[in-house]
């Protein structure tokens, strides 16, 4: 049998021009291979599909860590333009958001003396970013705990996004992603609603006020119901834990994800969700196997706003 015929495309060199858009730099590395660059490329060709794709139910998911940088603006920027449906993060990302709605973070440096922060200046370091106590939990207090007595005045069970909700719907601030995210209805849903300062004061909360219950099942059925009833799904998915695996996990009762980017710095050798790629999915059957898909190797900071930047070039 004779062999398929191979199609050949040929490497192009990148052509800098002044005034050059980040979609026309995007459009260049995709046709001059590169490695990586090729697949930044790829991966904006396939989210600028997803999120014009009419039926299809635009999924993000991403660890807290992100929101205390100002690719937070980013993820806001995709919420106010209509790009994204569902939310499923950590619950790190409701405390920077709103530690960073009511007070800032400060730029700072990897290699910062970590013991003279604690004790001198009382400022945690997430990565070269400062987050000093009085702008953190001592904030989350002082906002979250009338927030609550509010929100559970008539009920005493609601779910984590009702709950998130109900918070954004508190705030006013267009800088705000529980803000954005009630205004335009997009849910956000916490798997690990107590991991984190947002949960701890739900439970000093629920210290003096024993009948509260938070109902994880609602959330789920409310995963389940989406996905479900989807056309078609797709998944911006930066860096693993529970958040990535609940997109993935409630997919494959579906039949897999129709669109998949992976955002991620963690390699696959050691068996973590956060390296694991696309290809494993595809075996478990939470992404398609004929899925538009792309795993990015890099930084979700740099990755990201690039990604974004070259959709909104084409979308808006």
């Amino acid at each position: 049998m004779a062999s398929k015929k191979m199609d050949l495309i040929a490497v192009e060199d990148i052509k800098v021009k002044k005034g050059m858009t980040v979609n026309e730099m995007m459009m260049a590395m995709g046709r001059a291979g590169g490695f990586t660059a090729q697949k930044l490329a790829d991966a904006t060709d396939i989210a600028a599909n997803m999120i014009q794709k009419e039926g299809c139910l635009r999924i993000l998911s991403f660890p807290a860590c992100i929101m205390a940088t100002g690719t937070r603006g980013v993820i806001v920027d995709m919420v106010k333009n209509g790009m994204i449906d569902l939310i499923i993060t950590t619950c790190g990302t409701l405390d920077h958001d709103l530690s960073r709605t009511f007070a800032h973070y400060y730029k700072g440096d990897f290699m910062m003396d970590d013991a003279m922060l604690r004790d001198e200046y009382e400022i945690s370091r997430l990565g070269n970013v400062l987050v000093p106590d009085s702008c953190y939990g001592e904030v989350l207090e002082d906002n979250l705990l009338p927030m609550f007595d509010e929100i559970f005045a008539e009920t005493t069970s609601l779910t984590t996004h009702e709950i998130i909700d109900q918070v954004g719907a508190r705030l006013n601030n267009e800088d705000s992603l529980l803000y954005q995210c009630h205004k335009h209805n997009v849910p956000i849903v916490v798997p690990g609603i107590t991991d984190g300062s947002f949960g701890c004061q739900l439970w000093m909360y629920y210290q003096l006020h024993r009948k509260l219950r938070i109902d994880l099942f609602a959330d789920e059925q409310m995963l389940s119901e989406m996905t479900n009833d989807a056309e078609y799904t797709g998944a911006i998915i930066i860096g693993g834990g529970i958040s990535k695996h609940h997109v993935i996990w409630w997919n494959q009762f579906r039949g897999g994800l129709d669109y998949c980017i992976y955002l991620t710095t963690a390699m696959e050798y050691d068996g973590s969700l956060s390296g694991a790629q696309i290809r494993e999915a595809v075996s478990w059957g939470k992404v398609k196997p004929e899925a538009k898909k792309m795993t990015v190797e890099g930084d979700a900071t740099i990755t990201l706003p690039l990604i974004y930047a070259g959709v909104v070039d084409r979308v808006l």
